[in-house]
């Protein structure tokens, strides 16, 4: 497929592609373009990102997730390193600008087309082991393909997300779909180490190295031989550990604190973060050597709050197993119980939400169903609208101004005129984009769409 407004370009692919033994079809703007996709089974698409109704970009999740998935080289004429960046981020294969020799764009297409033969005559995969991880969102399952690809390699892996996102969930779940599964997973909180154990907790002591040292023991990383190493919290590793753990990673040996003879150790190591580990390094308080070894590849975690879509499924599921934990009979959830789940903003994610859910269960005692009634009260308040406008006044104020003289609004009346005045000039900067409007004004959807409710507002795109 090859989705570009320019005739000579069409025609120069078209030929090539027929040289080449393939078979192509061309659309001149992306609307076309997805039809088309839509319609048929393509193996490549060649996209242009300057198109007559947008920039290809644009479309380019859309393209990836048709039944054929396929793979996407860009070809563009105004090349930047933005531009190039999104579209890899994106997962395009390849980034070629005009103007270009049939050599260097030839290349990228055969390339493309030799990768895609070989990922379709793969044996069909193991289904993947999800280690509790609740949730068929379109970002968990981006997640998952991460895990799945980690999981099929040694290459050490940075987990980074908010607090209580599920980090040694995705740990767990690389490690039992790897070929070290049957081998011990040991996940430690670098965090919750006092600074003076953590070297004798990671490489272990030799009897009598230091005070206290009553017996050998073996560290962390000589537990983990074979098997998976989890350091949870790894910015909080203290810099002096760093470099011995540098080494151990880089040499794959470990010597005793105390110990005169080095033992080889042979396992993966799985880090996770909530840190910036990158305005570490430029601080000087993280090794950029470190960070290199540890982050061969990255999964970043999203919050609960992008994936709301799932927070049912996640209720749902954790309510059940909390229940059979405290052996008490399942609750039915009303739906004003999810609303009002949904109207949170959850700075703690999953983790919160289940002890919310924990909360609730207590509360509930006896009763058969769970409504917002046994949340705890600062939730109950989410998603609820206070001041409302009186029906009989309106006042129309400029932000900023609150007129001359004696004749001043009440507060009450003053904040809703400002709220409205802003949401308007909100819905106009944004021009329909939903995503956009959530992210500027910092609130979510459902509590922005109450507020376009509450000043009778007629949505995005229009005041």
């Amino acid at each position: 497929m090859i989705i570009d407004d320019d005739p000579k370009i069409c025609l120069l692919f078209s030929k090539l592609l027929k040289q080449m033994g393939h078979e192509a079809y061309v659309a001149s703007t992306m609307k076309e373009g997805l039809v088309l996709c839509n319609n048929e089974c393509f193996d490549l698409v060649l996209l242009d990102l300057e198109l007559p109704d947008g920039n290809g970009l644009q479309i380019l999740p859309e393209l990836m997730k048709t039944d054929s998935e396929p793979e996407v080289i860009i070809i563009t004429g105004t090349g930047d390193a933005r531009g190039a960046q999104m579209a890899f981020k994106s997962g395009a294969w390849d980034y070629v600008q005009k103007p270009f020799l049939l050599d260097e764009v030839s290349l990228p297409i055969t390339r493309a087309l030799q990768y895609r033969r070989e990922k379709q005559t793969e044996k069909t995969p193991v289904s993947l082991v999800r280690s509790h991880i609740i949730g068929e969102s379109d970002v968990i399952h981006k997640c998952l393909e991460d895990v799945a690809m980690a999981a099929g390699s040694d290459a050490s892996v940075l987990i980074t997300g908010e607090t209580g996102t599920g980090k040694e969930l995705f740990a767990r779940a690389i490690h039992e779909n790897s070929k070290r599964a049957s081998k011990p997973f040991i996940a430690v909180d670098c965090g919750a180490l006092p600074e003076t154990l953590v070297e004798s907790t990671l490489f272990g002591h030799e009897k009598g190295s230091f005070t206290g040292a009553q017996t050998r023991q073996d560290g962390l990383i000589v537990q983990a031989h074979g098997g998976t190493l989890m350091l949870d919290e790894v910015g909080d590793l203290p810099l002096k550990v760093q470099k011995s753990f540098l080494r151990t990673l880089q040499e794959r040996r470990v010597r005793l604190i105390g110990g005169k003879s080095e033992k080889h150790v042979d396992f993966r190591l799985v880090a996770a973060t909530n840190l910036d580990l990158d305005k570490m390094v430029k601080e000087k308080i993280f090794r950029a050597d470190l960070l290199y070894r540890i982050r061969a590849m990255e999964i970043k975690l999203p919050s609960l709050r992008e994936r709301e879509n799932d927070i049912e499924e996640i209720t749902i599921k954790k309510t059940y197993e909390l229940a059979r934990r405290y052996d008490i009979e399942t609750k039915a959830i009303s739906p004003e119980f999810f609303k009002t789940l949904a109207a949170q903003n959850w700075p703690g994610n999953v983790r919160e939400l289940i002890n919310v859910l924990e909360y609730a269960l207590a509360s509930a005692g006896q009763d058969p169903t769970l409504f917002p009634k046994h949340l705890p009260p600062e939730y109950r308040t989410a998603g609820l609208e206070f001041d409302a406008v009186p029906a009989k006044k309106s006042i129309q104020l400029p932000v900023g101004d609150l007129g001359a003289g004696d004749d001043l609004p009440t507060l009450k009346d003053y904040r809703t005129s400002i709220e409205k005045e802003y949401l308007k000039q909100l819905l106009k900067r944004v021009n329909g984009d939903r995503e956009k409007a959530n992210k500027i004004s910092g609130i979510s959807q459902s509590r922005l769409y109450g507020l376009l409710k509450k000043h009778n507002l007629s949505g995005f795109g229009s005041s």
